[in-house]
C-alpha cells in the first residue's frame, strides 16, 4: 500500500468523517503509551469517538510490546477474545501495531486471519488510512507489508500529530530506536537504530502542548541522554535540549526517561542542578550489580562507573530522587552475582525500582545462553523485591516532616476526598486540596509515609 512521504511531525488533513467508535489496547512502555495517543488522534481524525470497551467498538487496535514474553502472551489472548467478538460482529475492524507486530507479523496473520492489518513501529501514521480502507472495502486486496524480522531495519522518524489533546502532563518522544544492542533486549530490532528528532520539531510540539495547557512534559527515548547525534543541524547535546525546552513559556516541569549510564555527562548533572524546570529525579537503569553480569548483558559500564554518576548527582542535587530497573535470573547468574545485585540495592538506596525476571527474547544473544532455573529466578525476584521494598519504606519515612512542591493533578482515585500529585523528586503525595488548585504548584508537608509515597497537608 503506497503512502506519501511526509515531513516528520506533519500529517495529512482528512476531510471525510465517519460515525463510529474505536478502542486502543496498549501494553508496554511510555513510548507505546505515546504511540497509542497518536493512534487515537488519527482515528479521531476519521470522525471516530472513543468506546468504553472493545466489545462495542467499530475499530479495535492493539498496540503491542515485545520486551518480555508476558505482554506478547496477553496480546495473543486478547486476539482470541476479539475473534469471538468479530464472529458476532463481522463489520468490526481489528488491527495490530507496535513491537510485536514488527517482530511477528506473519505469525499474527497466520494465527488470527480475521485481523485486518498489522503494522510495525514506524508506521503508526498509516493506521487511519488502513482503517479507512477496511471500513470502505471490508477486505484487503493490498496491504502494508512489513520487512522480515531478520535484517529488518526501521529508519524513519515517525510522523506525528502536533494538534494533541490538552492535558496537564504529556509525553514527548525525542529519540527513536537504540544503538546499544544489550544482549537481552529486542528494542533495536523492533524500533530500529537510534534516530533523534530535529530540535525545532520538539520545540514546536512542546510549545503547542503548553498552549493547550500542559505544565509538565516527559521526554522519551530508549537512551534519552544520547539524544542529538547525527542530526542535520549538527550535534545537539541532551543538556542543551533541556535548556532550550526550559525556555518554553508555560512549561514548569521537565522530566525524561531513561538515561543510559555510559552517556551521562557532567553538563547533564549541571543542568539538573541549575535549571529550575528540570526536575530533581533520575530514572537510571542499573540492571545488575555485578560487573560480570553487566559484561554478559553488554551494558558497557561497570558498577563503579555507575556509582560515580550517582555520587556526582547526589553531591550536586542532595534532594535527588533516584529510581532504576533491575533484572534477575539473567543467563548464567550465580548466587554470588545475585548477592552483588542485592548489595547494590542497599548501596545505592534507590527510592524505587522496576524489577523483572529475565525473559528470553528470540533473536537476542542472551536467549541462546544456558538459562537459570525458573524457580531459582522466581525466588531471586522475591528476594530482590523484599530488599528494595525495605529501602523504599526507609527512604519515604525519612521524608516525613519535609515540605515538597507538588503539581496538583486532581482527585485521588484511591483516597476519596483527597487530591494527588508528584513532587519534584517524583514522590506521589495524597493531601486535602480544593478543586481549583488542580494544575497548580502547591507546597505540601509530608505527614505519613507508605510504600507508594506520602500523605500530607498543604503547607
Amino acid at each position: 500500500m503506497a503512502h506519501t512521504l511526509l515531513t516528520p511531525g506533519v500529517l495529512p488533513t482528512r476531510t471525510k468523517t465517519r460515525k463510529g467508535t474505536y478502542f486502543v489496547q496498549t501494553w508496554g512502555c511510555q513510548m507505546n503509551e505515546e504511540d497509542s495517543e497518536q493512534i487515537a488522534l488519527g482515528l479521531q481524525g476519521l470522525g471516530l469517538t472513543p468506546a468504553l470497551s472493545p466489545r462495542e467498538a467499530h475499530v479495535v487496535v492493539l498496540n503491542t510490546c515485545s520486551v518480555r514474553k508476558k505482554p506478547e502472551d496477553k496480546a495473543f489472548s486478547f486476539l482470541g477474545f476479539l475473534r469471538e467478538v468479530k464472529q458476532a460482529r463481522p463489520d468490526m475492524v481489528v488491527g495490530v501495531a507496535g513491537c510485536m507486530a514488527q517482530l511477528r507479523a506473519e505469525e499474527i496473520r497466520k494465527r488470527n486471519p480475521f485481523v485486518d492489518f498489522v503494522v510495525g513501529t514506524a508506521h503508526v501514521h498509516a493506521i487511519p488510512g488502513l482503517v479507512e480502507q477496511a471500513l470502505q472495502e471490508r477486505r484487503f486486496q493490498r496491504r502494508l507489508e512489513l520487512p522480515e524480522r531478520k535484517g529488518a531495519v526501521v529508519t524513519d522518524v515517525p510522523q506525528r500529530h502536533l494538534e494533541r489533546q490538552g492535558k496537564l502532563k504529556a509525553f514527548v518522544p525525542i529519540q527513536y530506536g537504540c544503538d546499544k544492542f544489550c544482549t537481552f533486549c529486542i528494542v533495536p530490532t523492533t524500533r530500529g537504530r537510534e534516530r533523534s528528532r530535529p530540535t525545532e520539531h520538539i520545540l514546536q510540539e512542546v510549545r503547542r502542548l503548553a498552549e493547550l495547557g500542559a505544565k509538565e512534559v516527559t521526554l522519551l527515548g530508549q537512551t534519552v541522554n544520547s539524544y542529538g547525534k547525527n542530526l542535520a543541524e549538527g550535534n545537539v547535546p541532551f543538556a542543551k535540549l533541556l535548556r532550550l525546552l526550559a525556555g518554553v513559556p508555560g512549561i514548569e516541569r521537565i522530566r525524561y526517561t531513561s538515561p543510559y549510564p555510559r552517556d551521562f555527562r557532567a553538563d547533564l548533572v549541571e543542568t539538573i542542578r541549575d535549571v529550575p524546570q528540570v526536575m530533581e529525579h533520575c530514572h537510571m537503569p542499573l540492571q545488575a550489580g555485578h560487573d560480570d553480569l553487566l559484561r554478559r548483558m553488554k551494558r558497557l559500564y561497570t558498577v563503579e562507573s555507575y556509582a560515580q554518576i550517582v555520587q556526582s548527582l547526589r553531591e550536586a542535587v542532595p534532594e535527588l530522587g533516584l529510581t532504576t530497573d533491575v533484572i534477575v535470573g539473567f543467563p548464567g547468574e550465580t548466587d554470588d552475582e545475585f548477592q552483588a545485585t542485592l548489595d547494590a540495592i542497599e548501596r545505592f538506596q534507590f527510592d524505587g525500582a522496576y524489577m523483572f525476571k529475565y525473559s528470553p527474547r528470540p533473536g537476542t544473544p542472551a536467549a541462546t545462553l544456558p538459562q537459570v532455573d525458573p524457580q531459582v529466578a522466581d525466588d531471586r525476584l522475591q528476594k530482590l523485591i523484599q530488599t528494595q521494598t525495605a529501602v523504599t519504606l526507609r527512604r519515604n519515612q525519612a521524608c516525613v516532616g519535609r515540605t515538597f512542591e507538588v503539581l496538583v493533578e486532581g482527585p485521588s482515585p484511591k483516597n476519596p476526598g483527597l487530591f494527588q500529585g508528584y513532587s519534584r523528586c517524583f514522590r506521589m503525595l495524597h493531601f486535602p486540596a480544593k478543586p481549583a488548585w488542580t494544575g497548580g504548584l502547591v507546597p505540601v508537608k509530608a505527614t505519613a509515609s507508605h510504600l507508594w509515597g506520602l500523605s500530607g497537608e498543604p503547607a
